[in-house]
């Protein structure tokens, strides 16, 4: 073997074990980066967790009057207008007394409006919780909804009424015995 082949070839395992070398510290340094991102990460998500926290805010429905419709839920319900859209649509968010929950009623005209009357109530509801079942049911049948069965109470205590609002629809009134739901 040369000398320069000798050189060559020194340089070469030299080369070699400087680039394991490298890499086997890259590889410790990589490691013990990684040992500390799981707190970081930690940290990070529950400082994110409330932006996160999710609940419900409305439901929209296709109707075909929302601005009647949502004046009828106010005029009966005591539920509020907390945002008005323009024609075509016209939409109207409606919230409850309390902050809850909104609906927001709206016309599409491209969509057809669903036939709410021909729809099972049991497939689809808007059920309000209600102190006095008897009394909302009876001043709202005066107010132009129709019943859609008696009151009944369930084998766990609770009340329920199910009605249908002017335009038919299922409109549900309940009195849990027990909440499911913090009441405000």
């Amino acid at each position: 073997m040369t000398y320069r082949q000798r050189t060559s070839t020194v340089l070469f395992a030299c080369a070699s074990c400087l680039l394991v070398t490298a890499l086997t510290v890259g590889v410790l340094l990589a490691s013990e980066r990684a040992k500390e991102r799981p707190q970081r990460k930690a940290r990070t998500q529950r400082q994110a967790a409330p932006a996160s926290r999710l609940r419900l805010e409305h439901i929209g429905l296709n109707v075909a009057d929302p601005v009647k419709a949502a004046q009828w839920y106010v005029d009966n319900l005591g539920m509020k207008v907390l945002r008005e859209g323009p024609p075509p649509m016209n939409g109207r968010f409606i919230g409850d007394a309390d902050g809850n929950m909104m609906l927001e009623l709206y016309h599409n005209p491209p969509d057809a409006v669903p036939n709410y009357a021909a729809i099972d109530p049991l497939l689809l509801h808007i059920a309000f919780h209600a102190d006095d079942v008897e009394a909302i049911r009876a001043k709202l049948i005066a107010a132009g909804a129709t019943a859609v069965d008696e009151v009944t109470t369930t084998p766990a205590g609770d009340k329920l009424a199910m009605l249908r609002d002017p335009w038919g629809l299922p409109i549900q009134f309940v009195h849990r015995a027990d909440p499911m739901l913090p009441l405000k």
